[in-house]
């Protein structure tokens, strides 16, 4: 593994990583895909959505004050 990751440029980490995601059935793999995918989607969904709510926090502060 050594000789093909320095061969390769990649870590021995990476190598071994790739070794277990292609070892695994095509089914399952896409369903890790699906999964990743689905995280990075909700990720920024949350991010959003916070964002969204500082602004309303602000927004309600600022009146209160006005008031």
């Amino acid at each position: 593994m050594a000789d093909v990751s320095g061969r390769l440029g990649v870590s021995t980490h990476i190598l071994y990583a790739w070794g277990r995601q292609y070892s695994q059935p095509t089914d399952k793999r896409i369903s890790q895909q699906n999964q990743q995918d689905e995280l990075r989607r909700l990720k920024a969904e949350l991010k959003r959505v916070t964002e969204e709510r500082d602004i309303l926090k602000k927004s309600a502060g600022n009146e209160a004050k006005q008031s």
